[in-house]
């Protein structure tokens, strides 16, 4: 299993060298909303790795490709929940959690959708559950998409433009913590917000 996927991962790095790199950016980010098990960050790292100067250009196509897939995801939790939807969820060993996955979204809705967005949380789990008997609605699967989407590739972008390859090290490490750590700030905002509100 984790030689089949250094192998995928190699396969997507390898897009970093072709013409067509920035439509294979899209489409990985499109189908890994859904289902796909690598991370665009893995040839969006690849391609700004290469020209930082234009990282901020591939993190809004990364973006753009993650956002549209995920009512992919919303389609096949909606439509082909059965067929396609429970085989993705058990490949992820998220089935057992789908309850917890549904309670969490009637709870905080637009959150779970950043959260999974911007975390290393499998999120075609969530694009899949939103479509769930229509478990959250379209508006709040393409906000919620947006905001954990772009902050997790505008980061990443950011932060290759301006420090370049040598940051690269640095966010293979420690991306993991990075996210958690800016997610925490982000409800810690949220909850002052509404404390001094």
């Amino acid at each position: 299993m984790i030689n089949w996927l250094r192998h995928l991962k190699e396969w997507v790095e390898h897009f970093a060298t072709k013409p067509y790199a920035l439509h294979a950016l899209f489409w990985i980010a499109f189908i890994e909303a859904s289902f796909f098990p690598i991370p665009p960050d893995v040839l969006l790292i690849a391609l700004a790795v290469a020209t930082p100067r234009k990282a901020f250009k591939f993190a809004l196509i990364c973006t753009a490709g993650s956002v549209t897939g995920a009512y992919l995801g919303y389609l096949i939790g909606y439509g082909f929940f059965e067929v396609i939807g429970k085989p993705i969820l058990s490949f992820y060993g998220a089935f057992d959690k789908f309850d917890s996955v549904l309670q969490t979204y009637r709870e905080h809705g637009f959150l779970a959708l950043f959260i999974a967005g911007f975390t290393p949380i499998p999120y075609k789990v969530f694009t899949i559950a939103a479509g769930f008997n229509q478990t959250i609605d379209l508006v709040t699967l393409t906000l919620g998409s947006l905001v954990g989407r772009a902050s997790r590739f505008f980061l990443v972008g950011g932060l290759l433009f301006f420090f370049g390859a040598r940051i690269k090290i640095f966010i293979d490490k420690y991306f993991d913590k990075l996210s958690l750590a800016f997610v925490i700030l982000f409800i810690l905002g949220i909850v002052t917000i509404k404390w001094l509100i």
